[in-house]
């Protein structure tokens, strides 16, 4: 219930400080995404790992700043619910016109709930819904850059306008040959376009920023063809003279190359996908920029797409209101997750919600030396790190109200004797303190117990390519057992259990010493010494290659895994500074392979004319 006027004064000094500290908050976000142009251009690939990392704790150090403020010059905790449902109104009145209406209601929701703590679990004053609508929001200053442009080529002008489109970035350096990127960009677009099979309306739109992470840079847009639409993402990296990406040679820029061409939704799912690193994009108005990435991606979450720019605590407020919407519009139980029990996190879903809840337990056994503090430690790395689309990613929630009626009595004794410091009971509610929200996947053990030989193939393949590119990313899995890592829907392997994972450099990558005797060849015992961060490699094979079709597949494209010196190459390779390109893409569709193949000899046609 609002009240009938507006008559306390506090209420607007509280709306409108809590107004200047989003403003602050997104003045820096976006600074810290603009400069990642300038990073690109320099090849400062560290430096545009740290700008990833740090900008991720903006949010929570702004937050803590406005709550400081609102508690220390106007007493905010001791506001009654009554003034603070003024508040809320002013702030809407601030919000009129304002180009982040939506996240300035997410930083509100956060900051009041600090200050107010448990109060907001039966309130009307937060943001339960949006009150601010975001339709048709656009920076309408003269001077402003629009969220896409637009070209209107034609048969004639197709490749000049492409090469108009990459220009229009303007990004300092020189190119490789940029003339031969745009003649390969058209030859794979009239190939995706199915021809010259041209429609009266022909347009190419392009978001006017670019997307920047790890060391690429993005241009996103879609090709309208008539009523034919088409997503594209031109990815643009630093080329260097032997055609690889800069992370094979010395650090520093290189010259300029579009490395690929991207087309249709699956490519872009792809980019986009929750196992990556958020973008550094330059924006005045996200919500147009979700707007058009949806139109791209409609199957794409609007939550994921928040996330995917770097706004993840919008993308947790939306995937929170699409979980409370699917839990008034379903009528299934929360149940133990299948599979096997984990010995840190317990484990549960909804078998009609496409994602898994995680608690950490409140003790381990023996052999799991950690804490609770350690593991969310992990969980925070993987927020903070290059995911290279190999390690899922997270959504940490504090004091969630779940429905009692809803667990099954299963799940509520597992919560009661593993978590009982997690949970708060009232009445009809639960109160899980602290829970992990993770996209489902199918673990990769059950695949492999279900997978006809191709699919067993593709698996097992798949299984080293995610160490492989995990490793280049300077982690170690720790725990690397077939059921810590799952299956996603397009057949691509991912790892979700963290509470193992070390850096690559930190750990001592070891060979097993020779037995000195018979005594110890033929104990079962460990008859070496391991000191802390030892890692032996040749121990993996017998706990992950026990199936003999496994272990075929696997020596035949992994085996190098199984040898220290594989992991010591790439310790010395990050110690160096050396960054590794990995690809949200097939790397066959780069344009150097494509060169590279186009310029092969033909062997057959060689066969044909043989003596």
């Amino acid at each position: 219930m609002f009240p009938e006027q507006l008559d306390d004064r506090r209420a607007y000094e509280v709306a409108r400080v809590l107004l200047e500290g989003f403003d602050r908050h997104y003045r820096l976000f976006r600074a810290t995404s603009a400069a990642a142009k300038a990073r690109f251009e320099q090849a400062d690939w560290a430096g545009q790992q740290r700008a990833q990392r740090e900008r991720i704790e903006f949010y929570d150090r702004r937050v803590d700043e406005a709550a400081e403020r609102l508690q220390a010059e106007l007493e905010a905790g001791t506001l009654s619910m009554a003034v603070w449902q003024q508040v809320k109104l002013h702030y809407i009145g601030l919000l009129i016109d304002h180009h982040q209406p939506e996240l300035a209601e997410t930083f509100f929701n956060s900051v009041t709930t600090k200050i107010l703590h448990h109060q907001h679990f039966h309130n009307d004053f937060i943001f339960v819904r949006p009150a601010v609508s975001t339709e048709y929001l656009e920076n309408a200053e003269p001077a402003a850059q629009p969220t896409f442009r637009v070209w209107y080529p034609t048969r004639e002008t197709l490749r000049d306008t492409l090469a108009q489109v990459v220009a229009s970035f303007a990004l300092q350096g020189p190119w490789e040959d940029f003339e031969r990127d745009i003649d390969q960009w058209q030859a794979a677009l009239l190939a995706a376009l199915g021809g010259e099979r041209w429609r009266t309306n022909f347009q190419i739109q392009a978001l006017a920023s670019l997307f920047f992470r790890n060391k690429g840079a993005y241009v996103v847009g879609r090709i309208v063809n008539g009523w034919q639409e088409l997503p594209f993402a031109l990815p643009i990296l630093h080329s260097h003279p032997d055609g690889s990406g800069a992370g094979a040679v010395p650090a520093g820029p290189g010259r300029l190359a579009l490395d690929a061409a991207l087309f249709g939704e699956d490519d872009l799912q792809m980019l986009f996908s929750f196992a990556r690193a958020y973008f550094l994009v330059e924006m005045e108005v996200p919500s147009a920029y979700v707007q058009f990435l949806r139109i791209l991606m409609p199957r794409k979450p609007r939550s994921e797409l928040y996330s995917a720019l770097g706004l993840h605590k919008q993308g947790k407020t939306l995937f929170f209101r699409d979980f409370q919407f699917h839990l008034r519009h379903s009528s299934d139980a929360f149940r133990i997750a299948p599979g096997i029990k984990g010995l840190v996190m317990l484990v549960f879903d909804l078998p009609s919600y496409p994602f898994v809840f995680k608690l950490i337990k409140d003790f381990f056994p023996h052999q799991k030396e950690t804490t609770r503090e350690q593991v969310k430690a992990k969980y925070l790395l993987v927020k903070q790190h290059d995911r290279v689309g190999r390690m899922a990613d997270t959504l940490e929630f504090s004091n969630v109200a779940f429905p009692r009626a809803r667990f099954t009595p299963e799940l509520m004794a597992e919560i009661r004797r593993f978590c009982p410091s997690l949970l708060e009971e009232r009445g009809d509610t639960l109160i899980l303190k602290h829970v992990y929200i993770e996209r489902r996947m199918v673990p990769l053990n059950i695949f492999l117990q279900e997978a006809g030989p191709a699919q067993l193939e593709h698996a097992v393949i798949e299984y080293g390519n995610a160490i492989k590119d995990l490793v280049a990313a300077n982690i170690f899995p720790g725990d690397m057992l077939w059921k810590n890592f799952g299956v996603m829907r397009h057949g691509k392997v991912v790892f979700y259990d963290y509470d193992e994972i070390e850096y690559v450099t930190d750990c001592h990558f070891r060979r097993v010493p020779p037995p000195r005797n018979e005594e110890e060849e033929m104990s079962g015992k460990v008859w070496y010494t391991v000191r802390p961060g030892d890692v032996f490699p040749e121990t993996f094979g017998p706990f992950l290659l026990g199936h003999p079709a496994v272990r075929e597949v696997f020596m035949r494209h992994h085996a190098d895994l199984l040898d220290p010196a594989f992991w010591q190459a790439h310790q010395a390779r990050i110690r160096a500074g050396h960054v590794h390109d990995v690809f949200p893409y097939d790397p066959e569709r780069r344009f150097v392979h494509q060169r590279r193949a186009a310029a092969a000899p033909d062997v057959s046609a060689a066969e044909d004319i043989a003596p």
